[in-house]
């Protein structure tokens, strides 16, 4: 079993904090096309904001909270319900 030190584990949140943040950054490219007209899925940034949204309640209510999980999920909730929303 593969066991990471604290500052491997530091580093490693960092990284994947700021792959989820692009990830969902991604999502302003499509939310400039639907206002433009050009209409897409509503369905995956719906399902992606909710996903957001349980992992940050569940990082905050961490009795030890988790604050890369939730400030990596966090732009999800805004930006996947934005892309949702838009799509109409």
């Amino acid at each position: 079993m593969l066991t990471l030190t604290d500052t491997q584990v530091r580093i490693l949140s960092v990284i994947a904090t700021t792959a989820a943040v692009c990830m969902y950054v991604s999502y302003i490219p499509q939310i400039q096309m639907n206002l433009s007209g050009q209409k897409g899925t509503w369905l995956q940034p719906l399902a992606a904001a909710v996903n957001c949204t349980l992992w940050v309640v569940y990082a905050l209510g961490k009795k030890n909270r988790d604050i890369p999980v939730a400030l990596a999920n966090a732009p999800g909730i805004i930006l996947g319900l934005i892309t949702c929303i838009t799509s109409f």
